[in-house]
Parts: structure tokens; sequence; C-alpha cells
């Protein structure tokens, strides 16, 4: 009988980022669950891995705290993704966003200082929010806006993530790892809560408007999922990373309307470009951050990370996903 090296436990599993991680760790032969409501995620993304003895998938939400308790109990390892994502999503459902990332968040941390289990929790890039000192180190300030701006609330959320993380590290010896992600691209991302690039690619293919939001002179540095990926499975052989912040990401920045023209070229698109002011897009007074960018130095170093799938190379083999998909 096959015995596999780590049982691990994938929150959110059956999203964007989730399905590549779990995919990547099942193809090690490690042992791997993934528990998901789908409320984000998709069962069609994890459905190649169904058939693998090493894998298994749970629909429930991580609040079912019966149900995570015996998950948690039974792993040696949590990668804990499970949150409410999109900037369309946020601004419509805050109540949702906080609850899933803060309450869900203290469910894993509780059960996971209970059980003595390591947690390496995805934050994000939007809790350095108005933060301009870039590129962003992970030790400076978090900067949000007014409570009164719902958009605000995922930055926040994620934030009090981290904190709370670290609180059971300090006070309980809870082993957890925190990785701020910055953009993430790739096959599987969808745009239907506000995702750039799957938006643009859809409407780029399909002839629609290219719409872009703003002016378009933000910028963004974007990363291919698998070098995220390549690199976070590396984390539970590394005892000196526990407790401590990385930033995750690409270096190079493109500006919206950079990106908008790049992609509906490499379509071969007519689309028109057109831009749409915030408030119509997202609510009345929506503030976004100009430029961010991170400081990757320290994951470096640590990990030996180096972005290698640069962006034109991961919007060809997006885009050929996307063809394939709409065939």
């Amino acid at each position: 009988m096959e015995v596999f090296t780590l049982k691990i436990l994938i929150t959110g599993g059956a999203g964007f980022i989730g399905s590549h991680l779990s995919k990547s760790l099942a193809d090690k032969e490690e042992s791997v669950t993934v528990i998901d409501n789908l409320s984000t995620g998709r069962y069609e993304n994890i459905k190649p891995l169904v058939g693998y003895e090493n894998f298994r998938f749970i629909v429930d939400s991580i609040l079912n705290i019966e149900t995570l308790e015996q998950l948690i109990q039974d792993c040696d390892i949590i990668y804990h993704l499970a949150a409410s994502v999109g900037v369309k999503r946020i601004v419509s459902k805050p109540v949702d966003t906080i609850e899933t990332n803060v309450l869900g968040s203290h469910a894993v941390f509780s059960l996971a200082a209970k059980y003595n289990r390591e947690v390496i929790l995805f934050s994000t890039s939007e809790v350095y929010g108005k933060n301009q000192n870039l590129p962003f180190k992970e030790t400076d300030d978090c900067i949000f806006g007014t409570t009164m701006m719902s958009r605000w609330s995922y930055g926040c959320s994620k934030a009090v993530d981290e904190f709370l993380g670290l609180a059971y590290h300090k006070e309980q010896g809870l082993p957890v790892i925190i990785i701020r992600v910055f953009n993430m691209i790739g096959p599987r991302q969808t745009g239907v809560y506000g995702m750039v690039v799957p938006t643009f690619i859809r409407q780029a293919l399909s002839g629609m408007p290219i719409t872009v939001y703003g002016d378009g002179t933000q910028s963004r540095c974007f990363t291919y999922v698998k070098d995220l990926v390549d690199t976070v499975v590396k984390f539970p052989k590394s005892r000196e990373c526990v407790g401590n912040i990385y930033n995750i990401g690409s270096e190079d920045e493109i500006s919206i309307n950079e990106l908008a023209e790049k992609i509906k070229k490499k379509t071969h698109s007519k689309s028109e470009i057109v831009y749409i002011p915030y408030e119509k897009a997202y609510e009345q007074g929506f503030e976004d951050m100009n430029r961010r960018r991170p400081d990757i130095s320290k994951i470096k170093k640590e990990f030996g990370f180096e972005p290698k799938v640069n962006l034109d190379n991961a919007l060809d083999l997006i885009i050929e996903y996307e063809k394939k998909a709409i065939a």
C-alpha cells in the first residue's frame, strides 16, 4: 500500500490559486484534501483530480466547525486560501467578505493551534492599502481609507487575519507563515469578480468592448500562478520561515492601458477599449491604488524565488486556454 509523505489540507482549494496548488501537491504524491463551499471556487477546477487516490474533495464551509475540526485533526499542514475575493464581490457583499475572512481564519487558527498544525496563510497586496512607499516591503505600514467605503474591507480583514495568525504564533507557538500575493494570473481565473486579465481576454476574444475602469494609468505587476505554486510548496520544509511574512509577485509594472492594448494585439481583436468611471463600475467614492509593486528581496534570498514566466508568455498561455474554453 502506497504511503504519502504529508497530509495536506487546502481551504478554498477549488479556487483559481487553490486548484493549481492542489494539483501540484497531488502530483508530488502528497495526500491532499480540499474543502471549498464553491461560492467563488468551481468544481471544474479540481475535477481532473477527483480520480486521484491521494485526493479528496469536501464541499463545505470552513465555518462548519465540526467538519473543519475533523479535517485539521487529520492533517499535517494547512494551506489557508479560503476567502471572499474580487473587488466586485467585496463591494457588493461586504458582510460576506468580513465574516468569511475574519471568522473563517479564526476557526482555522484556533483549531490549528489546538492540534499544533502548521498554517500557511495566503494574504494579499491589498493589506498595503493606500501606502505609496514603493516597492512595498513586508514591514511597511497598512494604510486604509474610511470605513464608509466597503472597498477597504477586504484589505483590512486580511490584515486582521495576519495579526491573528501572528498572535497565535506568539502566544501559543502556532507554526504560521504568511504570504502576500501580488496579482496572480493564469488559466482557470475568473473575471466575474473583477480580475482584469481574464476579463480583458474574454472581452477581446468575443469582440466585446474592453472595459478599463478609471483612466487606465494605474499599474500592476502580474505573475504567472505556476511561479507562485512552485515556491510555496517548499514552505513546509523550511523551519526558518515560521512566524514570517513574504511578498510574492513580479517586479515588472505595466499600466492597465498598456495591458488592454497588449491583449488586444495578441488576440488580433477589433474590440474597442472603453473607459468606465470607478463610481459606475463599483460605488460612489471608490478609491484605487495607482501603483502596486512588491519588494521581493526577502523571498528571493530565503527561497530563491524568481518569476520565470514573463507577462507576454503568461498572456499567451491564458489566451490559448480561453480559446479552448470558448470552443
